[in-house]
């Protein structure tokens, strides 16, 4: 069971799966409307309330900031690569991490990959940051609409992913060809590199295009969360396709 705090994670947390989430906890005497907006939702689909005092909920949420609102939610349920490809829509939009493990720049590429419509993510079941509370606060909630699986080998992944028809760009900041440059239109599989590293050899092997971002600046790349978003919104543009809201 994990908990997750902050009004926007806790509403879409509400909205998307409330039969999750074991207990809807609430700052007393707390006179925020978006709250009780909560609440009322919370009470409408039967989830279990309770009212704390602030100082229980700053220790529940180690210290970081809740805004009033806390919850207990079920772990979810990760899917299998066949269950992401089988509820894919045409041309398929997917997101492999690999070894991304600051969980705010987890929650970032979460975020940005449900606001571009990404079919499935997929998340290395080692050296990668897990589905915490923070990851979750991070996303704004997207996390609870997104499809997502935990996989053991992620360049194997990639193979198997090219057998259904997908083709593999790896996003590395030494990349010659430009992002603009790679055709989004097709099924693709969007691949991110840790923070610091960048994409391990065999993975960045198994792609069938690197490309980068082109920068103007002296920092020589974006943040691996700002790149995602980037690379996103070129699949999208290409695909004129409107993001959700």
């Amino acid at each position: 069971m994990a908990i997750i705090f902050g009004i926007n994670a806790v509403a879409e947390a509400l909205k998307a799966n409330p039969g999750r989430i074991e207990r809807l906890c609430i700052e007393r005497r707390q006179k925020n409307s978006r709250v009780q907006d909560i609440v009322d939702a919370g009470r409408s689909a039967g989830v279990q309330l309770s009212f704390e005092d602030r100082s229980w909920l700053d220790r529940k949420a180690g210290g970081e900031r809740h805004q009033g609102v806390l919850c207990y939610l079920a772990e979810a349920e990760t899917l299998d690569t066949g269950a992401i490809l089988a509820a894919a829509r045409t041309p398929g939009l997917l997101v492999v991490l690999d070894g991304i493990e600051d969980p705010h720049n987890l929650g970032a590429i979460l975020r940005s990959a449900e606001v571009s419509g990404v079919d499935g993510v997929f998340i290395p079941e080692r050296r990668s940051a897990g589905l915490s509370a923070t990851v979750v606060k991070a996303s704004a909630g997207a996390s609870s609409y997104l499809r997502i699986a935990r996989v053991p080998n992620t360049a194997r992944l990639l193979d198997e992913l090219k057998e259904h028809g997908y083709w593999v760009v790896g996003l590395d900041a030494s990349a010659r060809q430009s992002l603009r440059e790679a055709d989004f239109r097709m099924p693709t599989v969007v691949v991110l590199g840790s923070e610091g590293s960048g994409l391990h050899r065999l993975v960045r092997e198994k792609c069938d295009f690197l490309v980068s971002i082109p920068v103007r600046g002296k920092v020589g790349s974006h943040n691996v969360s700002v790149a995602a978003g980037i690379a996103l919104y070129e699949a999208v543009r290409q695909r004129g396709e409107k993001t959700s809201a």
